[in-house]
């Protein structure tokens, strides 16, 4: 493994198609992972998975494998210079935060990490 300074290229690799996937980068994941962990801690979340498309990349999280995701963590570049490329959804669709900076995005998922440390004391 190489480990370069400076500069990435986007986020994005090719697919069979010849098209380009969307891809979270290694910061974006960790950031990601860490609520997913704390989350996890509390008894919240169970699952997750990954999806790489042609214009997003999709980060969901289950209560249960077998159920729809509780909430997706999505990653749209070409929302960069109007809305923000990322955003988090709920099971409905309902857009539960948009904006241009990752860590701010998934500040909405501290008060429910609160909500559930403090149901669970109960």
């Amino acid at each position: 493994m190489v480990l370069r300074a400076g500069p990435r290229p986007a986020a994005r690799t090719e697919s069979k198609g010849g098209a380009q996937d969307v891809r979270f980068e290694r910061r974006e994941l960790d950031q990601i992972l860490r609520i997913y962990g704390r989350m996890v801690a509390a008894g919240e979340w169970r699952d997750y998975a990954i999806d790489f498309l042609a214009d997003r990349a999709v980060f969901s999280v289950y209560r249960h494998a077998s159920q729809a995701p509780l909430f997706t963590i999505e990653k749209r570049p070409e929302l960069r210079s109007r809305q923000g490329q990322y955003v988090v959804l709920a099971t409905s669709g309902q857009v539960l935060k948009r904006g241009h900076d990752l860590e701010q995005v998934l500040k909405v998922f501290d008060r429910k990490l609160l909500k559930a440390l403090l149901l669970r004391e109960a």
